[in-house]
């Protein structure tokens, strides 16, 4: 939701402000007074692209700043900045830190749809139809969605399995003798994993045995053998401890020492211990020494790692078996892909099931809304079209689309070649009503809404617009007066001379009599008691005064 936007020479405008409701907020002014660039100023805001010809006249560079409220964001709200130079160089500031304008698009702008009658709209592209379907339909859709997807990523993985089987059968007939050859090599050695690590904690240790058996054992000898330090310490305890009875500083280091000599015995224990264990033997160091050279010939064939020489093994094993299993691998590779397939298609049907049960209740709900806007007989039909399985993807195994039908009896046709920008305002408008909370964009902006329409249509389009304007902030701009009377706040846009004669718009909110002259003005084109009276009373029947 948009809490407030600001613009700063943007065409017309040289500064402006508006502060729109969570509801329905209206622009209104006389033909060409510059709505067009606070809707310019909008689009920059939500990341569309950018146009040196948008920078007022004179100025160095435009700038339009925001704050929003985005949904699952912070509650502070989120603050834009974007800059745009007379030269054409952009700056996209994001909560105060430098931006993308791709960033910006994705963050923002799929919070604020900009439904104008020149836009790509989003519902012309094909592509969102699907989702405008399911987000409508809900849980059942999401479900049913979410199995399909399942089932399709499992198809996938196993049609890549038997590719991978059927590529490993072509290559087994040029390469089985290589692979027997290199299976053969490896399996003779007989590698097992962590081996290599065991072997090379354990080599060092039998190829210098003797010479850890003699530091050991001379360390042992040093310690506790005759006159060692263990002699020593013991008589330096005893003469400190008889000391001690004279002065009892030289009985604490006496303490002292006895636990350094416990300490040193048990060492001297240890190393006659390990000195025991240790064995030199010849003949396990050429094992140990063969064993390992024999790793390091596979390393440098097929390493440079024992787990290279491991997965190499896997892979010779793979076609050598690929080559003697008369085809069983491939056979069972391809049973797996048609239960997966199979899978597939049921998940497919499912999902097109719940489609197109829903198809329908969403047409007719769209075409009741037209009808309400002065559609006559013309309605909305949604086609479901199952493609074919190379064509499947991820939203689904049929193409979804908004078909058109100017008036009953008359063929559907795609909505995207409507060629009335008044009729797809106004289907947008409808689908939006039905949509309600559902859709993704919490802002609606509408541009020309209201073309070509007046009378009765009017008062409908006004009465739809309000009831999406509980469900969404909406932005209009328009020129009926039926639908300014309706909002929750009103923009007066007005262009004027400023005193060096260069054209301004202005952007002012109105309130109070300000607010019934305008409608006066929109309905008549004059400001007389009459219209005022007339536009008051409208203002009071909405309660809007």
């Amino acid at each position: 939701m948009i809490d407030e936007l600001h613009a700063s020479n943007v065409a017309l405008i040289r500064e402006a402000t508006i502060e729109p409701a969570s509801g329905l907020t209206v622009l209104t002014g006389e033909t060409g007074a510059g709505k067009t660039a606070l809707l310019s100023s909008i689009k920059l805001l939500v990341g569309e692209r950018a146009d040196a010809g948008m920078v007022r006249e004179g100025a160095p560079s435009l700038e339009v700043e925001g704050r929003l409220f985005l949904r699952g964001e912070d509650l502070d709200g989120t603050v834009v900045r974007r800059r745009v130079g007379a030269d054409g160089r952009g700056r996209v500031e994001i909560d105060g830190r430098m931006a993308g304008v791709r960033e910006l698009s994705e963050r923002v702008g799929a919070s604020v749809d900009l439904c104008g009658q020149h836009e790509h709209q989003r519902l012309l592209a094909v592509q969102t139809h699907v989702e405008m379907l399911d987000s409508w339909i809900g849980a059942p859709a999401a479900e049913a969605l979410e199995a399909y997807q399942s089932a399709l990523d499992a198809a996938g993985q196993a049609a890549r399995e038997l590719e991978r089987v059927r590529e490993m059968g072509r290559a087994a007939g040029e390469k089985l003798d290589e692979a027997a050859f290199v299976l053969r090599r490896i399996d003779e050695v007989d590698p097992r994993e962590g081996e290599l690590e065991e072997l090379e904690a354990q080599l060092p240790r039998v190829e210098h045995g003797e010479a850890l058996m003699a530091a050991a054992s001379g360390a042992r000898e040093l310690l506790s053998g005759d006159e060692g330090v263990c002699d020593a310490l013991g008589e330096a305890v005893r003469a400190l401890g008889d000391a001690a009875r004279y002065d009892a500083t030289l009985g604490s280091w006496a303490k002292t020492l006895e636990s350094s000599l416990i300490d040193i015995e048990d060492v001297a224990a240890e190393l006659r211990d390990y000195a025991d264990d240790v064995d030199f033997d010849p003949e396990e160091l050429e094992r140990l020494q063969t064993r390992l050279a024999q790793f390091e010939g596979l390393m440098r064939t097929y390493g440079p790692r024992m787990a290279d020489v491991f997965e190499r093994r896997e892979r010779a094993r793979e076609i050598v078996a690929a080559a003697s299993d008369g085809g069983e691998l491939e056979r069972r590779a391809a049973e797996e892909l048609e239960r997966r397939e199979a899978a597939l298609s049921e998940a497919a049907d499912a999902l097109d099931a719940v489609r197109a049960e829903a198809a329908p209740r969403l047409a007719a709900a769209v075409s009741e809304q037209m009808a309400l806007l002065e559609m006559g007989t013309a309605g909305l039909e949604v086609s479901c079209e199952r493609l074919p399985r190379a064509e499947w993807g991820r939203r689904g195994p049929s193409r979804v689309e908004f078909l058109y039908r100017p008036g009953a009896g008359l063929t559907a046709r795609p909505l995207r070649r409507i060629a009335s920008g008044g009729e797809v305002s106004r289907v947008m408008l409808a689908c939006k009503v039905v949509l309600g909370e559902a859709d993704a964009a919490e802002t609606l902006v509408f541009d020309e809404v209201d073309a070509g329409v007046g009378g009765a249509t009017a008062v409908a389009l006004a009465d739809v617009l309000s009831r999406l304007a509980k469900t969404h902030q909406v932005i209009v701009v328009t020129h009926l007066a039926q639908v300014a009377v309706a909002a929750e706040r009103h923009y007066l846009v007005r262009k004027s001379e400023s005193a060096s004669g260069v054209p301004e718009t202005t952007i002012t909110q109105i309130v109070g009599e300000d607010r019934v002259a305008e409608v006066a003005r929109m309905l008549s084109g004059d400001t007389g008691a009459a219209s005022r009276d007339l536009a008051r009373e409208m203002l009071d029947a909405r309660g809007r005064a």
